[in-house]
């Protein structure tokens, strides 16, 4: 049956509305579905990742090589400008969308970021993602590659480091859109054990799914 000019101009226009309807809806869907977790699993979260970060995170602000890691790149950028951080972050962000990456994966060759994606591996899926900042918020080390470089204008580093030792932040919970799983992030500042000063942050993703099984 042949379809007249009118009727395939209105299934386009119904195709065209459908799409634009999906598109709209899908983080629709992950809203519901985040609103659909009982209010015990999200207040359980906080208790749960508490204890994460007791039993394991906190192991990691207290190791030799993350300390000394730190410290070598807080001399290094002892008098880097904000300039120069925003140029550096915006060069990191560019090359997430690159074949070429020099500085990303000058980060990702470093003995700190080999030991956090070992640690990463060793903890079967809980652990999402893991990466260590110094004291301008730049990343030192990290398991997997961060969409920024930068992270000192985020709360994962000012309500750690300007926080002061012993600092610790859970963020909320969010649907991790690339693996289907509800994922939060636990903060640490890392103190110099030496001095007590601050000298860094570190950031733990973490599967909640698997976290409150």
């Amino acid at each position: 049956m042949e379809i007249g000019d009118s009727q395939q101009a209105n299934i386009e226009d119904d195709r065209t509305m459908i799409e634009k309807m999906g598109f709209r809806l899908i983080p629709a869907v992950f809203a519901c579905a985040l609103s659909a977790l009982p209010a015990l699993a999200v207040e359980s979260h906080v208790e749960s990742m508490t204890r994460f970060a007791d039993d394991t995170a906190r192991a990691c602000i207290v190791d030799p090589e993350v300390i000394a890691a730190i410290k070598a790149q807080n001399a290094k950028h002892a008098n880097i400008s904000q300039s120069k951080i925003d140029e550096l972050d915006k060069q990191w962000r560019a090359e997430t969308k690159v074949m070429e990456r020099p500085l990303i994966d000058r980060v990702l060759s470093t003995a700190l970021s080999k030991k956090l994606m070992e640690v990463k591996k060793k903890a079967g899926g809980l652990i999402t993602e893991l990466f260590v900042m110094d004291n301008k918020g730049l990343n030192v080390g990290q398991s997997d590659a961060t969409s920024d470089y930068w992270q000192g204008d985020e709360d994962k580093w000012q309500k750690t480091f300007l926080a002061g030792p012993g600092a610790m932040f859970i963020d909320e919970i969010e649907m991790d859109e690339s693996t289907q799983t509800f994922q939060s992030q636990l903060s640490l500042s890392i103190s110099d054990p030496a001095t007590g000063q601050v000298i860094g942050a570190v950031t733990v993703g973490v599967d909640v799914d698997q976290l409150l099984r």
